[in-house]
């Protein structure tokens, strides 16, 4: 087992401020190249499952299905075939290549196969970053029933037996049983509704603290075996989530985050996780803030820089979806740069190359070991430990 150098937080904040500012220099020059890098990732890995006649309707989007090597599997029902479908994937987030679940939406038809996934994988713990409805377009069907009420879904009883709201999300309590088994399961439901589809939250801060509590939550339980995670297709913002949470965990054991490697890694699990370069940036804002408070918070006194698609990039983004399952239309909002280019320029040349150096060591490993590979000493414990 290999040991991996730690760094104290003060020491990772540094760094990561200095390398943020350089990929925000020139309209998010730097973002914009780490983000289109990542756009052949995945591309041409299989989906059979989810392209089969009998499992077409199970899937809310036709062009987000899950890649066989990693999907998740149902039991038969019955001995029917193709009802071990469901349209989710297990993605790695610090520990292993299956520390999350990451789903679309239950559609109303594919609710019975949501709770069925729930309980044969024994999730504790279920994270909904979209609204119900948006703009009079249905993200999400209810899946859950109202407080102090019980559904039978399938085989699933589930009753709901408390909700508490918080600043910005809501904590559902819900107990679960199944036909055939005495005892009585319990799950945690954390619904972010103010995340838009496909943009970004209008306040990180509040994303951030939405994060802590999770990971929080999910530190302290060990005994957790899959964090189910989902929006409405269970890419953009769920990828984001899941990418911000492993990073996270990173940066609490010493770990100079990096996010490129980590949204690499995701895709070779599920198509388009991190949609688009919002969301790509938002990652960054949200750990800039997370690590340094608000004494370094992303600045908003620059004008917003605007993502637009050329024609010449539409066509290539049309022949791309033709050949494999590309992403849909991404109606990106405007990006916020996270600092001036009159900013970049001013980082030391010193913190540059110690930023480098990092890059190319991280980059001979595997971002989804990390954690298994780290062997604390005394010498490299970080310094703060209380994030």
């Amino acid at each position: 087992m290999m040991r991996i150098r730690t760094y104290s937080r003060a020491h990772i904040l540094q760094e990561f401020h200095a390398h943020c500012q350089s990929l925000a220099a020139n309209s998010n020059a730097g973002y914009q190249r780490e983000f289109e890098e990542l756009n052949d990732t995945g591309q041409g890995l299989p989906c059979r499952a989810g392209e089969l006649e009998a499992n077409k309707e199970k899937n809310r989007y036709p062009f987000i299905l899950p890649y066989d090597h990693c999907r998740v599997k149902l039991s038969l029902l019955d001995s029917q075939p193709h009802s071990d479908y469901i349209n989710a994937s297990y993605v790695p987030g610090g520990s292993s290549e299956r520390d999350f679940i990451c789903t679309q939406a239950p559609l109303q038809s594919t609710i019975a196969d949501f709770w069925r996934m729930v309980w044969e994988q024994k999730v504790q713990v279920i994270v909904m970053v979209t609204a119900l409805k948006e703009s009079d377009k249905i993200l999400c069907s209810q899946y859950w029933p109202p407080e102090r009420g019980t559904g039978c879904y399938g085989a699933v009883e589930v009753t709901t037996i408390s909700c508490h709201r918080g600043p910005d999300c809501y904590i559902t309590t819900i107990h679960l049983r199944q036909r055939g088994y005495p005892t009585e399961r319990r799950v945690t439901h954390y619904h972010y509704p103010g995340w838009p589809d496909r943009g970004v939250p209008r306040d990180p801060t509040s994303l951030c603290a939405f994060a802590e509590h999770i990971r929080k939550h999910l530190e302290n339980a060990p005994s957790t075996r899959y964090t189910v995670v989902h929006c409405s297709a269970g890419v953009g913002r769920s990828g984001t989530f899941v990418a911000l949470l492993w990073l996270m965990q990173l940066c609490r054991r010493g770990i100079v985050p990096e996010v490129r490697l980590a949204v690499q890694d995701l895709r070779k699990h599920r198509v388009m996780m991190v949609q688009n370069l919002e969301q790509y940036i938002l990652v960054h804002q949200c750990l800039l803030h997370w690590l340094g408070g608000d004494m370094l918070r992303p600045s908003t006194h620059n004008a917003p820089v605007p993502l637009r698609t050329t024609p010449s990039q539409k066509t290539r983004q049309s022949r791309r979806g033709r050949r494999s399952r590309s992403r849909p239309p991404d109606h990106a909002q405007q990006a916020e740069s996270m600092h001036s280019s009159e900013q970049a320029s001013h980082t030391q040349p010193a913190q540059q190359r110690a930023w480098r150096a990092i890059q190319t060591t991280l980059q001979t490993i595997h971002p989804a070991k990390l954690l298994q590979r780290i062997l604390p000493t005394t010498q490299n414990t970080p310094q703060d430990t209380q994030l």
